[in-house]
């Protein structure tokens, strides 16, 4: 086992644990549509260092690793409605898969690539990473959890995605990791950080299947298919963070600041004379949340080119000793590097001078 890979046994305890619209998911026999959503060369892989001596492609030795953790779900509500989608099995009774596919539902169930349907429970949902998991009581010989890679791939590393569009069971799509660190949207309003960007072709049916790279390890949960060759997975980094607090008792708590936020762009460093466009804008301030008192929001606006640009707020330029150039590099950095109730320190130019001030992060408020 490299550095990069967690173990296929005991994906909680590798992690420290003790045990105490969107593109897949889709009604039964209805399609809904996709959600709104410098390149180096991975190293070579140990699968394509292989050849396939049973015949197939890279992708079949891939897919013949992977295919039997995947199972397809179906969710069925009391009043008539359904979904269904796809997930991963992570240890040795807990599938992985996004909130929305199971969002609503009354009755849960799962299908091993050989076997029948079997009905599940949920343990954990996470409306704000879209994650959600799975207590499968019975699980076949046949599947092995997935392990998560410990870190992004680099942009350009071949990825499979392996799922159920369409109902279509065990599909595969190929592709290359487009970007790291995306930012989606998210519940009420809030960011889903670190987002991996694939040009892998994903379908209704396919969210909270995985995306792995050759080796079989786990890149990211499908979350959304945008269309023309961009979809987009809840990174693993994320997920290694929120899965084992799910599994624990159900829910996560999300770190909070309490301020509307952007990046920094050329009129907004123009209206607050700023010498260089780079930092994340503070707009408002959330009345009695952690930044009230500490930072500062906008106090105007100024007309520039016929567009109102905020105008007073404090930029952030760091958190703690991690430059924040944008609002995608802050929102990554609260969502892997702290927790609620942590104390940061925040770089900021405030009226023209820098200063640091000290930010005891919140929970952020359920939805």
């Amino acid at each position: 086992m490299d550095n990069d890979r967690l173990s296929r046994r005991g994906f909680l305890g590798a992690l420290g644990v003790t045990l105490a619209g969107t593109a897949g998911c889709q009604a039964p026999g209805q399609v809904d549509g996709p959600a709104t959503a410098g390149t180096d060369t991975a190293p070579q892989s140990r699968q394509s260092q292989q050849s396939t001596q049973s015949g197939g492609s890279v992708y079949t030795s891939v897919y013949r690793e992977v295919a039997d953790s995947v199972v397809s779900i179906r969710v069925y509500s009391r009043i008539g409605r359904g979904s269904q989608g796809s997930g991963f099995l992570v240890d040795d009774e807990h599938v992985v898969t996004n909130e929305h596919v199971v969002a609503g539902g009354d009755e849960y169930y799962v299908r091993f690539a050989d076997t029948g349907w079997r009905r599940v429970s949920v343990v954990g949902t996470d409306v704000y990473s879209d994650l959600a998991v799975l207590r499968v009581r019975s699980v076949p010989e046949s599947a092995t959890p997935l392990p998560f890679v410990r870190r992004d791939p680099p942009v350009g590393t071949r990825v499979v995605a392996i799922g159920n569009p369409f109902g279509l069971s065990g599909s595969v799509s190929e592709g290359i990791v487009s970007g790291v660190d995306r930012t989606l949207r998210g519940a009420n309003n809030f960011s889903i950080a670190d987002a991996i960007q694939t040009d892998a072709a994903v379908n209704p049916g396919n969210s909270g299947g995985p995306l792995v790279d050759l080796d079989g390890d786990v890149v990211g949960v499908i979350n959304a298919g945008g269309g023309d060759n961009v979809a987009f997975a809840i990174s693993a980094q994320l997920a290694q963070r929120v899965v084992p607090a799910l599994v624990e008792d159900g829910t996560y708590r999300h770190s909070y600041m309490g301020v509307t936020l952007q990046s920094v762009e050329p009129l907004i460093a123009e209206a607050n004379d700023l010498r260089r466009a780079s930092g994340v804008y503070i707009d408002t301030i959330v009345d009695g949340g952690p930044s009230d008192g500490v930072l500062q929001g906008s106090d105007g606006s100024e007309t520039i080119n016929n567009t109102e640009i905020p105008v007073g707020g404090d930029v952030v330029r760091r958190l703690d000793d991690t430059p924040t150039p944008t609002r995608q590099a802050l929102a990554t950095y609260l969502a892997l590097e702290t927790s609620p109730g942590d104390t940061v320190d925040v770089t900021i130019v405030r009226d023209g001078q820098t200063q640091t001030v000290e930010l005891k992060l919140g929970r952020r408020p359920r939805p």
